[in-house]
């Protein structure tokens, strides 16, 4: 299909944005979706407009996968362990149209300004980038000194993470520490609308989140600004994250293999789903580009894995195939996420939002791919590649 036509005339869909909306049709126009109605417009034969009939195969927002190794994860096993740069298409082919950068472990070779690099490259070949300051360790890399300035001065950056916690490989963060980071955080969203919060790495210590409760019951920092990960990796962990979505913290399960130690993620959210917790709290990210390591009780590294956006997305078509309703999971992909980070143009299809789109076939797997008003996949071949892909 064409990259150089700028209107695009979607016809037939059968729209969840994220709620199940019907039969629609919808108008593509530099890169934002500008109608979304029952009526098809009528559109002048002087405009170059590219339409395609879908027949009724569903429309859903993009997936945003805001826990990513943009810049590669690694490095516990020597410098030869650093994982690449993420390509493009590893994103677009999961149904990724929006990707947060951050860095783990590894917080010393990769910077906060390699990390923002990235941002810009993956933005030039067409998808939504964002990232965080800082990473696993105290104090945080940063670009300008600081978390708080960080946020406010520079565009791409929302919050400051991965920071460890209850993790051998963290820098054992003390109350005091975590609360300082947490207030530079937190001014930050106030000073500038953005998401400002601390994404909380979540190893496996048998302290789990025991520091986020002290944090909470001893400052008056609000909830939403701890946003722990990984925690489905262990079922006790899993069980207390939960809990804390009730006091207003977002919680993310992350699309790994946990093993008999943890909940697998699609059993994570449909635990999630068939409790009496808040469904807005909950969202699910990949890890991609990340390494996922094993250690001894030693702390020696035994085998090692490396993850992609592409695990979120078998989550989310395990739990269609078990008959979950789509309008009932779909916004731990999508609309969840966007309120969290304050993306009030991603999440959702509605007029006036960023053109970031995905058709499903009907077998409820990905067909079509839309970033920002292209196409990046068309029925199921990729059709935009980054520049050092094949």
């Amino acid at each position: 299909m064409s990259q150089s036509s700028p209107i695009i005339l979607i016809k037939n869909a059968t729209l969840y944005a994220p709620q199940a909306l019907g039969h629609k049709h919808l108008l593509i126009a530099a890169g934002k979706i500008v109608y979304v109605g029952d009526v098809l417009p009528t559109l002048g034969d002087e405009l170059a407009v590219q339409t395609i009939d879908l027949a009724g195969q569903r429309v859903i927002p993009g997936f945003i996968d805001a826990h990513t190794h943009i810049t590669g994860g690694g490095g516990e096993a020597g410098f030869a362990t650093r994982v690449p740069p993420v390509p493009l298409s590893q994103f677009t082919r999961a149904g990724v149209t929006t990707v947060l950068g951050l860095l783990g472990t590894d917080d010393l070779t990769r910077t906060t300004g390699s990390l923002l690099a990235q941002v810009y490259a993956l933005r030039e070949e067409g998808l939504s980038a964002y990232c965080y300051t800082g990473g696993y360790h105290l104090p945080p890399t940063t670009l300008t000194g600081s978390v708080k300035s960080d946020i406010v001065y520079i565009e791409p950056i929302v919050g400051v993470g991965e920071l460890a916690i209850s993790d051998h490989r963290s820098s054992q963060p003390t109350l005091n520490e975590l609360l300082k980071v947490a207030s530079e955080a937190h001014v930050a969203r106030l000073m500038t609308g953005k998401a400002g919060i601390v994404h909380l790495h979540l190893g496996d210590g048998e302290r789990g989140l025991a520091l986020v409760r002290e944090a909470l019951a001893s400052a008056e920092i609000p909830a939403r600004t701890y946003n722990p990960t990984h925690v489905n990796r262990r079922k006790a962990l899993f069980d207390e994250a939960c809990e804390l979505t009730k006091l207003g913290c977002w919680i993310d399960v992350t699309s790994f293999e946990t093993g008999e130690v943890g909940y697998e993620p699609a059993e994570a959210l449909l635990r999630y789903m068939q409790g009496d917790f808040p469904q807005d709290k909950l969202t699910i990210s990949s890890d991609g580009g990340g390494c996922l390591p094993c250690f001894d009780h030693h702390g020696h590294m035994t085998k090692m894995d490396f993850a992609s956006s592409s695990s979120m997305t078998e989550v989310f078509y395990q739990l269609l195939d078990q008959g979950v309703e789509l309008e009932r999971c779909l916004p731990f992909f999508t609309s969840n996420i966007a309120t969290l980070l304050n993306f009030q143009h991603k999440g959702q299809l509605h007029s006036g939002c960023d053109a970031d789109l995905v058709v499903l076939d009907s077998t409820n797997r990905i067909n079509h791919v839309m970033a920002l008003g292209h196409w990046h996949i068309f029925a199921k071949k990729i059709i935009k590649k980054g520049s050092f892909e094949n």
